[in-house]
């Protein structure tokens, strides 16, 4: 088994347009084993955890028995939550996206009825519905069962689990018996066995067991970082780690794009790959970062399938993936041909529940680090630097070098000591607090000394008053409103003083932070 192409599994050629588009190019070995047997009718029980793609083994052969003529109701997929049918809705929608007419409804506790019921009028060929929902429906007559051939029942351990088995076995009763009917479960219990037996006929059953997913050379770790400081972390380990090659994953193609502007703005060499890209973009992409032009790789999941490139020495999960398998691909894109690798995900707030069960999914330890402060990229950078005089001094003749330093002290009050460590400075690009400051800040026109005035992109004309100004600083910064200096407010934008040694920390607290529900742009005044 192995390396099927979806071609060869007899699927239409408008299925495999769409498959193709979503970037999938070889079967999973539960989309190899079950799409042929329910193409040809059969029942099956599908044992397969979630993320092996048993969604597509299931929607493929559903959507290939579709009639897009017939408006009426045709196929019934049962979930166990809101959640799981939103995503399967979204996911055979997409296989359908070449296919006219097929019209694909999810229906689900918490949304209103009577929505539900008018896109049920206008002619659904499929629903994808949580069990109670659809009783609801077949109750009200609003959902008609007549000439529906196939009914798949997703994760049903895990409806079983919360209490749906009268409401199954209410819905299997009231559809057609001539159907086909699709059962899949991670665990087979005997409740499972039970409903197999009493409503499906000759079932083939198909296992797919998982491999080992982690890949063990390669160190895992994650950072609690708001999700406004994201950017400033993510450089920060780019400096400490330097890795040769590294790619960042974003969850939306919106924030690949503003991430890898961001990168470009700071200094480094990165570039997007997303789904909106043309064949001819990607490949060029794709070619700067094998070629080393690029180091870093800003990606979506669908638009990094098949990034083969040995070097890649990092991964960033920028955004927490919203799969748990996703996390195993975009892991493995490091410590590939027998290197080490490293990878580092961005948590915020309740994520960390999400990291937890990726851990457990992926039986893998995932270590919480402190986010790296300014200091520690700058120790890095030093370390680094005399690693590389290690190996000057063990290979290097240096001869003149030492006549020009033992001149130099012999004339001059400092030692030779004194000077390794100006030269070590210089080399790491370090400068003195003040002078760092100075260099980010300037004269900003700051009225009074040790104060600097930042610009900000709202004024009266958007109903903001000073107070709305003092409380959102002082609210996001921690920092005591009563050390916060003149605030001059004008129709379309503000100026306020903070002290010199709490401006840093305000420009990145403030970024993306709404005041009177308009997202502000906060940055030092310009002094021309």
């Amino acid at each position: 088994m192995g390396n099927i192409k979806f071609e060869q599994l007899g699927i239409c050629p408008e299925i495999q347009k769409a498959v193709k588009y979503m970037g999938f190019e070889e079967a999973s070995p539960i989309q190899e084993k079950a799409i042929p047997v329910i193409l040809e009718g059969k029942d099956i029980i599908g044992q397969a955890q979630t993320g092996t793609g048993k969604t597509a083994a299931f929607g493929i052969p559903l959507l290939q028995k579709i009639d897009p003529k017939n408006k009426k109701l045709q196929g019934i997929v049962l979930c166990p939550t809101r959640e799981l049918a939103i995503q399967v809705a979204e996911e055979i929608r997409n296989l359908a996206k070449y296919m006219h007419g097929i019209k694909v409804l999810p229906i689900y506790g918490g949304q209103e009825i009577v929505k539900q019921i008018r896109s049920l009028k206008s002619g659904t060929q499929i629903i994808i519905g949580t069990p109670g929902r659809v009783m609801d429906h077949m109750r009200r007559k609003t959902i008609k069962m007549e000439q529906v051939h196939t009914v798949v029942l997703d994760e049903a351990d895990e409806m079983l689990n919360m209490g749906f088995r009268e409401d199954i076995e209410t819905i299997l009763e009231g559809v057609p018996k001539e159907r086909q009917t699709v059962l899949f479960s991670a665990t087979m219990p005997k409740a499972i066995m039970e409903i197999t037996k009493k409503f499906q006929k000759k079932a083939e059953v198909i296992k797919v067991t998982k491999k080992e997913l982690t890949v063990p050379n390669i160190e895992q770790f994650y950072y609690e970082v708001r999700p406004k400081n994201k950017e400033e972390v993510l450089a920060r380990l780019l400096d400490i780690y330097m890795p040769k090659l590294s790619v960042v994953f974003c969850n939306t193609k919106k924030q690949v794009d503003l991430l890898v502007n961001a990168l470009l703005g700071r200094g480094y060499f990165a570039a997007g790959l997303h789904g909106d890209l043309k064949q001819a973009q990607r490949d060029r992409v794709m070619q700067g970062f094998r070629s080393g032009k690029t180091d870093i790789l800003v990606a979506t999941d669908v638009a990094a399938r098949g990034i083969d490139v040995d070097e890649v020495e990092a991964v960033f999960n920028y955004d927490l993936p919203q799969d748990d398998e996703y996390y195993v691909h975009r892991i493995g894109r490091t410590g590939r041909a027998g290197r080490v690798g490293r990878s580092f995900s961005f948590v915020s707030g309740k994520e960390v529940y999400k990291l937890k069960e990726i851990q457990r999914y992926c039986k893998t330890k995932i270590y919480a680090q402190k986010v790296p402060s300014l200091n520690d990229v700058a120790t890095t950078k030093m370390e680094n630097i005399l690693d590389d005089i290690d190996k000057i001094i063990a290979e290097e003749d240096l001869t003149l070098m030492i006549n020009a330093i033992e001149e130099r002290v012999n004339n001059s009050d400092y030692t030779a000591m004194d000077m390794a460590a100006a030269f070590l400075k210089m080399c790491a690009g370090m400068k003195s607090e003040e002078e760092q400051e100075e260099m980010e800040f300037g004269d900003t026109g700051a009225e009074d000394p040790g104060m600097v005035r930042l610009f900000i992109n709202i004024g009266k004309k958007q109903k903001a008053k000073p107070g709305d100004i003092l409380g959102a600083l002082a609210g996001e910064t921690g920092m005591p409103g009563k050390l916060i200096g003149t605030i001059d407010m004008f129709d379309k934008y503000t100026f306020v003083e903070v002290p010199r040694e709490y401006a840093k920390d305000v420009l990145l607290a403030m970024k993306n932070v709404k005041i009177k529900g308009k997202t502000i742009a906060i940055e030092p005044a310009n002094q021309k």
